[in-house]
């Protein structure tokens, strides 16, 4: 199992294939944590990255752990106290987006139990998917959540999410009726956690969440003026019910 705490600076790459292909790619970094403990950074460089519970699952838990286990809890799945990495966006000066936030959930021998996939969305809401995974790291489920304005709620994703190593490898598709619309990749190298490499990468990508978000919109803006309709939001999503 990959030491922790690591970062992971990465490209992440969108690829839609209908009906308008679209293609973008943004590089950031991630965090790759044990959320039974946190890093602790020194005192000047804690606004660079802080993880905090609100930010996942319902958002009201003591540690962002409770918030797993009840999640786990609610779908009939213990860890028996077995360890936890989870590869996340830190908060940055107080901002923080997470498109897709993962958990790799293991049994006290080391073995992988399951892996939970949370998504947000710009809209502020938060679901989150129960994986088991096979033994290429590839796991299956329908989509249940809003997340592009531009796909309705229909059809479903086929994920490749191994443990992150030296590398980071992870693949989502979505498939649709007719075929592949959407492919998102996010490809990167293992970086010890030390306070200079933090601060090398926060020099090179500041502001680096609120830079994900905003990339999400321009992107946004620019399909839609390319004529590519937008698909009504099912229901308000930003309610505690829907992190679970």
């Amino acid at each position: 199992m990959t030491a922790v705490p690591a970062l992971y600076p990465c490209t992440i790459t969108h690829v839609r294939t209908g009906p308008t292909r679209y293609a973008l790619r943004h590089r950031t970094y991630l965090w790759l944590v044990d959320p039974d403990r946190p890093p602790r950074l020194p005192r000047l460089l804690r606004p660079l990255a802080r993880f905090d519970p609100r930010d996942h699952f319902t958002g009201d838990r003591a540690s962002i752990r409770a918030g797993l286990d009840a999640f786990l809890a609610g779908h009939g799945v213990s860890l028996d106290g077995g360890r936890v990495t989870m590869l996340t966006h830190a908060r940055v000066f107080g901002h923080v987006f997470n498109p897709l936030s993962l958990y790799w959930c293991h049994g006290p021998g080391g073995e992988l139990r399951c892996v939970v996939a949370e998504v947000h969305n710009t809209y502020g809401g938060r679901h989150c998917y129960l994986l088991r995974p096979d033994e290429t790291g590839t796991a299956r489920t329908g989509k249940e959540f809003y997340v592009s304005p531009f796909f309705p709620v229909d059809g479903g994703y086929r994920m490749r999410l191994p443990p992150p190593a030296q590398r980071l490898d992870l693949t989502v598709h979505l498939d649709r009726a007719g075929g592949r619309a959407f492919t998102a990749t996010v490809r990167g190298t293992r970086r010890a956690a030390s306070p200079a490499a933090l601060l090398r990468l926060a020099l090179r990508r500041p502001w680096s969440t609120l830079a994900v978000s905003a990339a999400i919109r321009v992107h946004g803006i620019r399909l839609f003026l390319r004529g590519l309709p937008v698909q009504p939001r099912p229901h308000d999503d930003r309610t505690p019910e829907n992190a679970t």
